[in-house]
């Protein structure tokens, strides 16, 4: 992403202000579940809030800059003010990635009708495209069923207790370094995590994305 910088600023902007939007409604999401679920934290925390400020991560923010994805600061929860902690930590979790598929159909919808030949935008509707990219990639990454992405807690939420429990365990102790595996590029310079989500993200674009929208 810094490359872009330097060949094409427009698209640098447009791909970093696509990512920060991304990042803050996914952490928001979180936020506002656990309020609705009946934990205080995130509101006491004032992460109930779109202000990105509220959500950037350090290190989350300068990987944004130099590869393109980053992350926010991981919304804190209290399971003991949850009435069901392990299926209301599943909602807390889905909340995020259902957040950007969410604003990503809304994109979509918008890019569609400005693309029509009768609107007067459609020369810039490609600049709605890195909106629906940037969320349909935080929604499809977290939903990788490892700690500590969202998927992680989704899947522990969704099986029997017991198994639950002892996933759980697992992947609090070792979940990151699986998860760090699975990224680096191993075979033929490219990541276990890339061979496997990146069929998802072109399905979606596809669905999402008109053809020839890209910039």
């Amino acid at each position: 992403m810094l490359g872009t910088l330097f060949q094409n600023p427009l698209v640098f902007l447009l791909s970093a202000v696509a990512l920060l939007v991304a990042i803050t409604i996914h952490e928001f999401a979180h936020a506002y579940a656990a309020d609705k679920l009946g934990d205080p934290t995130p509101r006491l925390m004032g992460r109930l809030t779109l202000n990105p400020l509220a959500h950037l991560d350090p290190i989350g923010t300068i990987l944004l800059v130099f590869i393109g994805f980053g992350w926010g600061k991981p919304v804190m929860f209290d399971a003991y003010n949850l009435k069901n902690p392990r299926r209301d930590a599943a909602i807390i979790a889905l909340a995020g990635p259902f957040s950007n598929l969410l604003l990503a159909s809304v994109f979509s919808i918008i890019l569609r009708v400005w693309s029509s030949p009768l609107s007067s935008l459609s020369l810039y509707s490609p600049i709605l495209t890195p909106f629906i990219y940037y969320n349909i990639l935080l929604a499809v990454f977290n939903l990788i069923p490892i700690h500590p992405l969202d998927g992680g807690k989704i899947l522990v939420g969704l099986l029997p207790s017991d198994i639950g429990h002892t996933l759980d365990r697992f992947m609090q102790r070792y979940g990151l370094w699986v998860l760090l595996l699975l990224i680096f590029p191993v075979f033929g310079g490219v990541s276990i995590i890339n061979s496997i989500i990146s069929p998802v993200i072109s399905v979606l674009i596809h669905i999402y994305v008109p053809s020839g929208q890209f910039i």
